[in-house]
């Protein structure tokens, strides 16, 4: 069945092998906080989180240790096809004999164990400091007007510079070490433009300390409001947008496809920040209406997205490539092994279209052409091309894995209490 898809795209001068081989190279970074619900190791796992963020939902199975964690991402690893790193938050630090340390102590030694976890795997790594869910929120981080509380959070920055830093070190892949932060207010404010000065200097700050660009790529997200921050959000697109390509010799912007207004589309900005900025980074997600991070589907946009990167040149390393959403709705490990083959599909899907043809008849003015082969692509045999590349990097094709996590469920996370 394969062969007669093989034979049918290239028809059309698609070599499906040749994009199985190309995207079975590509990282794409796995988070670790869609296990434990954005708990982390380092504070009361039972207190809410806070600090512009939210999850929903209490399905039995939610690891609350790094070794439980740890195990759950292995039985993702193993149903995912792909190349695929790590995606850390700094709460998720590990400590261990008493060695506890708050966010602006932190050292590269808590994350021993993960470095340790990624080379035996074989993974990379990227970073994100930590501005939530923290007793230092006042609520405002970076931009806070307390400089007790800005210079804590830029010494948590400046901690997580050094840890990025360790990590593509150890680990030999460059580390994507991105900067968001929860900042806002519930209501309008009386001062919009001295948070975001604050929030610049604070940014400056942390990006003084000493790091390879080369291994380390800090980034800027923005976003558009958040819970308990829905009327102002200091790092807007427009600041954050404008800080990176000031800096553009020290930092690089990231897009989160569930930061922006509804009827706003990430994969129409790819092409617009690649025509400005060589390296650009995105956090794939689904927000329902706002920025609630569902599961990533096959859908409209995801495959939109995945266009515009294959067609931009962005699979050689100009796009930065992550995950981030979290469910506890559902089994956990099913919502990631979902997200990641979803999102592996739409880059294969994006692969195996005939985007020099279809750019062809754009430029030559034949968008009834256009238009018709586009629809017509969508009917191809697409299903077995994507059963080879499972097949290819020796993982279940769909319809074969689930009943491996609901075994698991059984034997693994229904015992957890």
């Amino acid at each position: 069945m394969y062969y007669e898809a093989k034979e049918r795209y290239a028809k059309l001068g698609v070599d499906t092998d040749a994009a199985i081989a190309k995207l079975s190279k590509v990282p794409v970074a796995l988070h670790c906080w869609q296990g434990d619900d954005v708990r982390g190791f380092d504070t009361d796992p039972n207190k809410p989180l806070t600090g512009g963020i939210q999850t929903t939902g209490n399905y039995p199975g939610r690891a609350r240790t790094p070794e439980e964690l740890m195990a759950d991402l292995d039985m993702v690893l193993k149903l995912c096809p792909g190349t695929k790193k790590m995606n850390l938050h700094a709460c998720y630090a590990i400590f261990e004999d008493g060695d506890w340390a708050d966010r602006d102590k932190l050292e590269p030694k808590h994350f021993k164990k993960w470095v340790d976890f990624c080379k035996e795997r074989g993974l990379g790594c990227d970073f994100n400091p930590t501005f939530f869910s923290h007793p230092k929120c006042d609520p405002l981080t970076l931009s806070s007007p307390n400089e007790e509380t800005r210079k804590f959070w830029i010494d948590h920055g400046k901690a997580c510079i050094r840890i990025s830093q360790y990590l593509a070190d150890e680990l030999g892949q460059e580390c994507i070490m991105n900067i968001w932060t929860g900042d806002g207010f519930k209501d309008i404010p009386a001062d919009r433009m001295g948070p975001r000065v604050r929030y610049k200097e604070s940014i400056d700050e942390i990006l003084s300390e000493p790091f390879d660009f080369n291994k380390v790529k800090p980034c800027v997200e923005s976003k558009v409001f958040g819970i308990g921050v829905e009327a102002y959000t200091v790092g807007s697109a427009e600041f954050c947008l404008s800080y990176a390509a000031k800096n553009n010799d020290k930092c690089i912007p990231l897009m989160d496809n569930g930061h922006y207004h509804p009827t706003e589309v990430v994969s129409d900005k790819i092409p617009a920040l690649l025509a400005f900025f060589p390296e650009i980074a995105l956090h794939v997600t689904r927000g329902v209406r706002w920025d609630s991070d569902h599961v990533v589907l096959f859908d409209d946009e995801t495959k939109e997205m995945a266009k515009e990167i294959v067609r931009c040149g962005g699979l050689d390393g100009s796009v930065k490539l992550a995950l981030d959403y979290f469910d506890a709705s559902i089994n956990r490990i099913a919502a990631w092994t979902v997200g990641l083959r979803n999102f592996q599909k739409a880059l294969l899907f994006a692969l195996v279209s005939p985007n020099e043809a279809l750019r062809k008849l754009q430029d030559e003015g034949d968008l009834t052409a256009l238009l018709v082969m586009q629809e017509e692509l969508k009917t191809l045999p697409f299903g077995e091309v994507w059963d080879e590349y499972c097949r290819s990097c020796g993982v279940p094709c769909d319809g074969e894995w689930l009943d491996m996590v609901k075994a698991y469920e059984q034997e693994v996370l229904f015992k957890r209490v």
